[in-house]
């Protein structure tokens, strides 16, 4: 898990998103059956299903909050409106998949329009079931400052691909 830590920190993910942490949870996401890696580029018309995130390490009573953001909305290098919530999970049981949890926010497939983009899957364990009420804000969303608000701590795994606007041409290869 070093190494997931280390990709991490130089995708600046650790910094920009969320605080220095030890995963203690392994989660895997995947697109049609494809995991989803560490700094690894997929095309948009390979992400606009919502992906498969599966949670391994809890038990059944544990329940975990996942969040996947676009800190680098609209774009890299004038990102106003980071972090941008693309999908909310609440409520995963431990040692399943989202699919078992509460869809607080519908997944918004990933549109850059321009340069590339981070997208980042954070999951949290939660200190109790039925954590968020309503639906937060898409834009300017703050995943540090929900864990806060909502007792969380430091986030248990994390996971990003990067993406970028996809051309007729790159869509063809």
């Amino acid at each position: 898990m070093e190494r997931k830590k280390e990709t991490l920190v130089l995708g600046r993910v650790i910094g920009d998103v969320i605080d220095y942490f030890s995963p203690s949870i392994k989660m895997r996401v995947m697109y049609n059956k494809n995991n989803v890696f560490n700094g690894h580029e997929l095309l948009p018309s390979s992400v606009t299903i919502k992906p498969r995130v599966e949670v391994h390490g809890g038990d059944m009573r544990s329940f975990f909050t996942l969040i996947m953001i676009d800190p680098d909305a609209p774009g890299p290098s004038d990102p106003f409106l980071r972090e941008h919530l693309h999908w909310m999970v609440t409520d995963i049981p431990g040692t399943t998949d989202s699919s078992f949890g509460r869809e607080v926010v519908n997944y918004e497939k990933p549109r850059p329009s321009i340069g590339i983009h981070r997208f980042v899957f954070v999951l949290f364990k939660q200190k109790q079931r039925h954590l968020v009420t309503s639906a937060p804000l898409r834009d300017q969303f703050n995943t540090r400052s929900f864990a806060e608000e909502n007792e969380l701590g430091l986030p248990v795994a994390a996971v990003f691909f990067n993406a970028q606007r996809e051309t007729a041409a790159r869509r063809a290869l």
